[in-house]
């Protein structure tokens, strides 16, 4: 018998825990902050849709904007229900993600933030996003601590 496609997502990590491993900080996504970083999506494709209907010199700027704020409202409200529920666990010795995700804390290489997102980059090159996080400084300083990395940066550039 065939085992059924699923359309489940994981949202927290699924990957057991080794022998005497620990997690010792969870970094859910912040709702208050998806929907601020939201909003300000809507402002900018707004603006942009405004900008190119008068560019082309339509005589209806303001549906750019309907439209602009329309197209963010419904991707965000889509979203939501899971970018809001995501979450990545810091042990000892991994970064646990979403799903099956496992980073090992001596295969990151880099760690960036962008605006509320932390990006961290292995070795290998493989990208991670953290999104979402109230404070991805202090997010980017526990990863980076627990790597064992000097001065919360992975780089001369941080």
């Amino acid at each position: 018998m065939e085992t059924p496609l699923t359309t489940r997502t994981a949202l927290v990590p699924e990957t057991p825990l080794g022998s005497g491993e620990a997690v010792i900080a969870r970094f859910p996504a912040d709702p208050a902050t998806y929907w601020r970083e939201n909003a300000w999506l809507a402002v900018f494709a707004m603006a942009g849709g405004l900008g190119i209907l008068w560019a082309v010199g339509n005589a209806h700027v303001w549906t750019g904007a309907v439209g602009g704020l329309f197209a963010i409202a419904v991707r965000a409200l889509y979203l939501s229900s899971d970018e809001t529920r995501m979450r990545w666990d810091l042990t000892d010795r991994r970064l646990l993600g979403p799903g099956t995700r496992a980073i090992a804390l001596g295969t990151i290489a880099n760690v960036n933030t962008i605006f509320s997102a932390v990006q961290i980059v292995t070795v290998t090159g493989d990208k991670h996003l953290l999104k979402y996080q109230r404070d991805p400084g202090a997010v980017k300083a526990a990863i980076t601590r627990a790597a064992g990395h000097p001065r919360g940066g992975m780089d001369s550039k941080t």
